[in-house]
C-alpha cells in the first residue's frame, strides 16, 4: 500500500468520529490450528469491494484456482474473515502474480493484511475496516501501518531508529520508543531509495523474486504484534490497540496468490 499522510485525510477521519472496538461475538483464540483457507472455496471469508454491497464480487476479483486463492483485477477492497480473532500466529504462504491492474499497472505489487479490524465496513477510505496493517508490497513487505480514526483507539508503539526514513519511523530493536496513532512504521531493512515499480527489490529485502513462494507470519500476542518474512523478524510493535478483530486481505490492484492462510495457537517458549 502506498501511503502518504494528507492533512485533509486526517481531518476527514476525525470527522468520522470514534469507532467502537467491540465485537458482535467474543473473539476466537485458537487452541488448535485453524485453516482459514481450505483450498476449495471462500468458507470463513466474504468480499467487500468499494462501492458494492457486502459479499458482492461480480467481476470475480477473488477466485479459487487449482487449490489456491487468487486475487486479480481492477477493483479495490478486501476479503474479510467472518469472525474476529485474538492471540494467534497467522501463517500465510503467498507469491506475487504477473501484473498490477488499473492505476497499479507496472507499479510495485501491493497487498497486505488488516489485523484487528474493527468498526464499519469500508470505514477506512471506503475500502477496509480500521485496523493495524501488516504490509505486503514489493520492497516494503514487513511494514506496519496504523490505519485508524486518528485517535488512540488505534495505536502502536515501536522501538525506532533515531532518524526517520521518508517521514516514517524505522523499526530498530535497540531504538527509542515512539507511539503513533496514524501512519507507517518501516521494517528495519526497507530501502530508502524504494521505487514504486513492479519487481522492485532493495539490497536487504527478505522477499523472494517474483513467482517464488514467501512465508509471511503475523504473531498477535496480546498487545504485541510481530511480523516475520521468510522466517526473519521484520517488524515489531507493542502497546497495540485494539488487540482483537477480523482479519482482512487488502485488495489493491496487485495480482497475488495464496496457497495457505492459517491461524496457529501461540506457544510459550
Amino acid at each position: 500500500m502506498r501511503f502518504t499522510i494528507h492533512a485533509t485525510l486526517i481531518a476527514s477521519l476525525s470527522i468520522v468520529g470514534l469507532v467502537a472496538t467491540t465485537y458482535a461475538e467474543t473473539p476466537i483464540t485458537p487452541t488448535e490450528t485453524i485453516e482459514l483457507f481450505n483450498g476449495k472455496d471462500l468458507t470463513h471469508w466474504y468480499p467487500y469491494l468499494k462501492g458494492r454491497e457486502k459479499g458482492e464480487d461480480p467481476e470475480g476479483i477473488v477466485t479459487v484456482e487449482d487449490g489456491m486463492l487468487h486475487i486479480a483485477g481492477d477493483e479495490r477492497g478486501c476479503l474479510s474473515t467472518e469472525k474476529a480473532y485474538t492471540n494467534y500466529r497467522m501463517v500465510a504462504e503467498f507469491k506475487w502474480g504477473d501484473r498490477g491492474y488499473g492505476d497499479r499497472e507496472g507499479k510495485a505489487l501491493d497487498c497486505g493484511f488488516q489485523i484487528h479490524a474493527t468498526g464499519e465496513e469500508g470505514g477506512f477510505r471506503g475500502l477496509w475496516k480500521y485496523a493495524l496493517a501488516a504490509q505486503m508490497i514489493e520492497g516494503g513487505t514487513g511494514d506496519i501501518l496504523v490505519l485508524g480514526d486518528n485517535t488512540d483507539a488505534y495505536q502502536a508503539t515501536v522501538k525506532a531508529a533515531a532518524e526517520q526514513q521518508n517521514g516514517c519511523w524505522v523499526y530498530d530493536p535497540d531504538g527509542t520508543p515512539q507511539t503513533i496513532t496514524f501512519g507507517r512504521i518501516n521494517w528495519w531493512g526497507r530501502d530508502a531509495a524504494w521505487k514504486d515499480e513492479q519487481g522492485y527489490r532493495g539490497a536487504k529485502d527478505l522477499e523472494k523474486p517474483l513467482g517464488e513462494w514467501n512465508r509471511f507470519e503475523v504473531v498477535a500476542d496480546g498487545e504485541t504484534l510481530t511480523l516475520l518474512v521468510n522466517g526473519v523478524v521484520a517488524n515489531k510493535v507493542y502497546d497495540v490497540k485494539p488487540t482483537a478483530g477480523q482479519i482482512q486481505i487488502q485488495i489493491e490492484g496487485g495480482e497475488v496468490w495464496f496457497r495457505r492462510i492459517a491461524l496457529e495457537p501461540l506457544t510459550k517458549e
